[in-house]
C-alpha cells in the first residue's frame, strides 16, 4: 500500500477523506476511537459491521485508533504508522465502477484500505489481500472482525511475489505500489512506512506481473502509482500483455499538475484510449463536484 507522496503532496487524510477530527476524540482504554464527521440527515449507505467494538482483540489497542472507512464500516491503524489516504479511495472508487466480481485480490493490501472498500462496493465478493508486513496483516485482519466480514475476506501474510495465493483466478485485481523507486529517497525507518513508500519489495512492474498471472479471462486490474511513473507503466503494461482502459489522472488542486495516476487494465494488445482526469479541490480550496461523487459513491458523505 503506497503512502502519500510527500508530507506536502496531499493535504491532510483527516481533511479531505477520512471522517475524523482529531480534536474530538472518544476514549477507549487503552486505544481511541475517532467519532464520524457526517452533516446533519446524512445516513451512511451500504452494508453495516456486525461486530462488537468491544469484542476481544477488535478494539483498538495502545498507540492504535479506530476510524471510518466507508460507510459505517472502519478501520484500525496506528496512530503514528500508515494510514489510508486519497490513494486507496481513488483506487477502489474506479474499481467499484466495474463489473461485479466474484473474487477479488489485493496485492500489498497494508492495513486493508482497499481490500475493505471494495468487500464493502461489492457485497458478495470473495476477496483475498496479500501483505508482507506482519502488523499490517494484523491490523487488516483484526478490521475485517470488527466489519463482519471474515468468512468472505482474508488476509494472506507474505510477499506476493513469492507466496502461493490460492482462491483464483480473480476477476478484478487491485494495488497501490510504493511510488518511490529503491536509492532515489531516504528510506524511513518508521513502523510500515519504508515498505509502503519505498520499492523494497517490488514496484508497479511486479504489482501487474503478479495480477496477470492471476488473472481471470476477462478481469481486469486497477492500479495507483505516482503520475511521473508513466512512461514505466506503458512499459509494464505491454511487458506483461496487458492494456489500460481507463487512464484516470488525479491532480490535487485546481492549477496544479496530476499527483497520481489510476487505471484499469485488461488483457490484450496496446491501443487507443482516452484520460480522465479527477480534480480534487478547487482554486478556493474546496472539494469539486466531481470529488464529491467520488465521496458518496463510496459511501462518505459528499460534503461535512
Amino acid at each position: 500500500m503506497a503512502a502519500a507522496l510527500t508530507s506536502a503532496s496531499f493535504l491532510p487524510t483527516v481533511d479531505f477523506v477520512a471522517q475524523t477530527n482529531t480534536t474530538d476524540i472518544i476514549q477507549s482504554s487503552p486505544g481511541v476511537v475517532r467519532p464520524a464527521r457526517r452533516p446533519p440527515g446524512w445516513h451512511a449507505p451500504g452494508p453495516a459491521p456486525s461486530a462488537d467494538l468491544d469484542r476481544i482483540g477488535v478494539s483498538p489497542q495502545r498507540g492504535e485508533d479506530l476510524c471510518f472507512l466507508v460507510g459505517d464500516w472502519r478501520i484500525l491503524q496506528l496512530v503514528s504508522g500508515h494510514r489510508w489516504s486519497l490513494d486507496d479511495l481513488v483506487t477502489a472508487e474506479l474499481a467499484a465502477q466495474g463489473e461485479v466480481p466474484t473474487r477479488a485480490l489485493d496485492l500489498g493490501c497494508g492495513i486493508g484500505s482497499v481490500l475493505m472498500m471494495v468487500a464493502w462496493s461489492f457485497p458478495s465478493v470473495v476477496s483475498v489481500g496479500v501483505e508482507a508486513q506482519e502488523v499490517s496483516a494484523a491490523l487488516a485482519r483484526r478490521s475485517l472482525r470488527y466489519n463482519g466480514c471474515t468468512e468472505r475476506v482474508r488476509v494472506l501474510a507474505g510477499d506476493f511475489r513469492s507466496v502461493a495465493i490460492d482462491g483464483g483466478p480473480f476477476e478484478l485485481i487491485t494495488g497501490t505500489p510504493p511510488y518511490f523507486e529503491t536509492g532515489t529517497h531516504t528510506v524511513s525507518n518508521g513502523l510500515q512506512r519504508g515498505p509502503c513508500r519505498h520499492e523494497l519489495r517490488g514496484g508497479v512492474s511486479d504489482y501487474l506481473a503478479t495480477a496477470r498471472a492471476n488473472l481471470s479471462e476477462g478481469g481486469r486490474v486497477v492500479v495507483c502509482f505516482a503520475h511521473r511513473q508513466g512512461p514505466s507503466v506503458h512499459d509494464a503494461l505491454a511487458a506483461n500483455g496487458l492494456y489500460a482502459s481507463r487512464w484516470r489522472s488525479v491532480v490535487p488542486k485546481t492549477g496544479r499538475e496530476p499527483l497520481l495516476d489510476v487505471i484499469e487494465a485488461r488483457v490484450g494488445p496496446p491501443r487507443e484510449f482516452q484520460t480522465e482526469r479527477l480534480v480534487v479541490r478547487d482554486a478556493e480550496g474546496q472539494w469539486t463536484p466531481e470529488f464529491a461523487r467520488v465521496r458518496e459513491r463510496m459511501g462518505l458523505p459528499p460534503r461535512l
